[in-house]
């Protein structure tokens, strides 16, 4: 069967989780052709994200005069449809409140991925985010296209709901899914009743072999922290240096490696120097894979002090890993990281996380390694890349009939 992803700008460092999705429907036997609004020009430091860049392609790379004429292509084989789009792209605008242009843009876009879907025999578009993508493929849709789902992680599209026009989406879409039982809630909140059984959970996953065997913890002083992600506000990486900074003197041999980059790096920075804590924070920037591997591998615990998610995957890659995680009570992290495998500690409250990191400083090696140990078996049953994969699969296949 073939299949397209339809997506705004693929691949990116932080969309492993959707490549390897992909490579697991090929797996499983689906063809699977890839359009992306956009190129990510900055560099890929991950060969597989490379690899991937490679294999897509990119409908504004076409130039405004061939998708102008791909689009006229479907206002003459279905003009009733076009009109259907037009007024869905203009009543998705005024939802937004924003540019005014931009249901002109996306009916082009969309007028682009629907031809092609056409022309390569797809007969569904998956996409990821409820933001740009599956926009494009409700109208793509709306012209004579595939039927369309979309997979949505969260936080920002829970921001922003009315303006994504998230109700709008789900109605139209042959399914959608949340990545956790949290996620999947808050799209019942925008949609109607009738639209309930159509919202599933697809949970992210890993690859297992990619973690074949736990790897031993390292030999304590120091207790070595890792964290990883976007350096943005509702990552809640500042709140960690000032647990940091609480320790500084009762716990000097605790060292936090940050693994990531982004608009709050020089905000972080000022914050380590003015904490005086630059020989025990390090920053590495964006890394490739096998660097995040590595990092972890020298690591004890993983903390990610989150103040809005969907679930992360550096958790599930850490718990693989075989260590505990500390983390915060935010969406669909408690539903994976449970007391016999790691903390959680209320969002943005620095004192309750600095007492959780002095508690792990003090916990016997043995049971923190045991706590690894729980926390990989844990994630390998509920997150299996193939696993989660099929049930996707399924999904596809029972609407595509």
């Amino acid at each position: 069967m073939k299949i397209a992803y339809v997506l705004n700008t693929y691949p990116q460092p932080s969309h492993s989780f959707i490549r390897r999705e992909i490579h697991a429907l090929e797996r499983a036997g689906f063809g699977v052709l890839r359009l992306a609004m956009r190129r990510f020009d900055d560099v890929l430091v991950d060969p597989a994200n490379e690899a991937e860049r490679q294999r897509t392609e990119y409908v504004l790379a076409r130039g405004l005069p061939r998708v102008m004429g791909v689009f006229l292509r479907r206002v003459g084989a279905h003009p009733r449809g076009v009109m259907r789009a037009f007024g869905l792209a203009m009543r998705m605008a005024r939802n937004a409140g924003g540019n005014p242009l931009r249901p002109f843009a996306y009916l082009l876009e969309a007028g682009y991925v629907a031809q092609r879907c056409i022309d390569e025999g797809v007969r569904h578009v998956h996409c990821h985010f409820g933001t740009n993508a599956p926009a494009i493929a409700l109208l793509a849709q709306a012209m004579g296209g595939p039927q369309y789902s979309f997979t949505v992680h969260g936080p920002e599209e829970f921001d922003s709901p009315k303006a994504l026009s998230l109700g709008l989406k789900i109605r139209d879409a042959a399914f959608a899914v949340g990545v956790s039982q949290f996620g999947r809630s808050q799209l019942c909140r925008w949609a109607g009743f009738d639209d309930w059984h159509k919202i599933k959970v697809v949970q992210c996953g890993i690859e297992p072999w990619v973690f074949p065997a736990v790897t031993a913890m390292p030999v304590q002083p120091p207790l070595r922290l890792i964290t990883i992600g976007r350096f943005v506000q509702q990552k809640g990486q500042m709140t960690l240096v000032q647990a940091m900074a609480l320790l500084k003197d009762s716990h000097p041999n605790i060292h936090l490696t940050l693994v990531g980059d982004g608009a709050m790096r020089d905000d972080l920075e000022k914050a380590i120097r003015a904490a005086g804590l630059i020989n025990r924070i390090t920053l590495t920037g964006w890394v490739d894979e096998t660097r995040v591997n590595t990092e972890l591998a020298a690591s004890h615990a993983i903390v990610m002090p989150s103040f809005a998610e969907g679930l992360p995957m550096v958790v599930m890659e850490a718990m693989a890993s075989g260590r505990p995680v500390i983390s915060t009570y935010v969406a669909g992290i408690p539903e994976l990281v449970t007391p016999d495998c790691g903390w959680l500690v209320p969002a943005g409250d620095a004192a309750a996380l600095a007492a959780v990191l002095a508690e792990l400083a003090a916990l016997d090696p043995a049971r923190m390694a045991q706590m690894g140990l729980v926390a990989r078996d844990r994630v390998l049953q509920r997150h299996d890349v193939d696993v989660e994969a099929a049930k996707l699969a399924r999904h596809i296949r029972a609407a595509a009939g």
